[in-house]
């Protein structure tokens, strides 16, 4: 099991081993473990004394984003961005708490971006309680996930710009990706805005009225987030049917210029294979200018036969 933990008193800040946290005498203790194994659990439900629902919340391989109040405390699961690479369907890691009044206990089981300000915030005595602790790492979550949106919609209108049947596979790629991941964000945007705002609901006194609002206001960049996760699918959508339609118009012209070809084609091959025929009886057999007779009048029939197509406006 590995993991840092921070106390907080009076005097300073101080970072401490996890498994010196629960026995320290602090003002604010925040205890974060990091672990894939059956360690965790052992840790939490004999040193942490924790109830084995809060357990399995904290320890879930599969979670979405969520808030429960359990015997008093807040059991949050959030999903923040990670330098690790994630599947297209679950892009975020996930961060699950335990917080009360006087100790956050936190679980991760990839590293999650989000904690690295946390800590210097923690480091710099910004952090002083679970409330400042809580809304810190839901700003730092969405304010890392914004640009990660915003690049999604400047990727899209890249898109839109170069739409171009010749580069129809290289942006079809792209608007894919585009999709996949707009998608998997979404997925847990929308939820994660509902834990939030059930967070700044829940009836806690270590909860500030201006922790509330940092975490209401986290909730609502996260809403917006989504709703243009939505507009960002859509758009993809809409794109990735353009491509079609071009790729499809490209297709008509060809399969009209073959048509084309072969209509003037046909009657050619028609003269050449009456006239080639091995057989008795052929007009100007012997007729020493009977070939250039042939091949003028084939040309003037495939003019003819082009002239035609032309004039009915079969090459716009």
């Amino acid at each position: 099991m590995s993991g840092f933990a921070y106390r907080v008193t009076a005097q300073a800040v101080e970072e401490i081993a996890p498994r010196d946290a629960l026995s320290c005498a602090a003002e604010f203790v925040w205890i974060h473990l990091t672990s894939r194994d059956e360690e965790v659990q052992a840790w939490l439900r004999d040193h942490a004394a924790l109830d084995h629902f809060t357990i399995d919340a904290l320890t879930a391989l599969e979670t979405r984003p969520r808030c429960e109040q359990i015997n008093g405390a807040a059991v949050l699961n959030m999903r923040g961005m990670t330098h690790e690479a994630m599947a297209s369907s679950d892009p975020l890691a996930s961060i699950r708490l335990r917080a009360d009044g006087k100790r956050v206990i936190s679980v991760t089981r990839l590293p999650l971006d989000a904690l690295d300000a946390a800590r210097k915030a923690m480091e710099s005595g910004q952090i002083r309680d679970a409330g400042d602790l809580i809304a810190t790492l839901a700003t730092a979550i969405t304010e890392q996930l914004d640009p990660q949106v915003a690049q999604l919609g400047d990727s899209l209108d890249d898109c839109e710009e170069q739409l171009d049947p010749r580069a129809a596979f290289d942006l079809r790629r792209t608007v894919s990706r585009v999709r996949r991941q707009a998608i998997g964000y979404r997925r847990f945007l929308y939820p994660q805005r509902t834990a939030l705002e059930k967070l700044a609901g829940l009836a806690v006194t270590w909860l500030s009225d201006e922790d509330r609002l940092h975490i209401a206001a986290a909730a609502d960049r996260a809403a917006r987030m989504a709703e243009e996760l939505e507009s960002i699918r859509e758009r993809a959508a809409l794109i990735h049917e353009a491509l079609t339609d071009l790729r499809a118009e490209v297709i008509d012209q060809r399969s009209l210029l073959i048509a084309v070809a072969a209509m003037i084609f046909l009657p050619l091959t028609f003269i050449t294979g009456l006239f080639g025929m091995n057989v008795d009886g052929i007009p100007y057999a012997r007729h020493p200018e009977s070939f250039w007779v042939i091949t003028g009048f084939s040309l003037a029939v495939a003019a003819g036969v082009a002239l035609y197509f032309v004039r009915r406006h079969w090459f716009r």
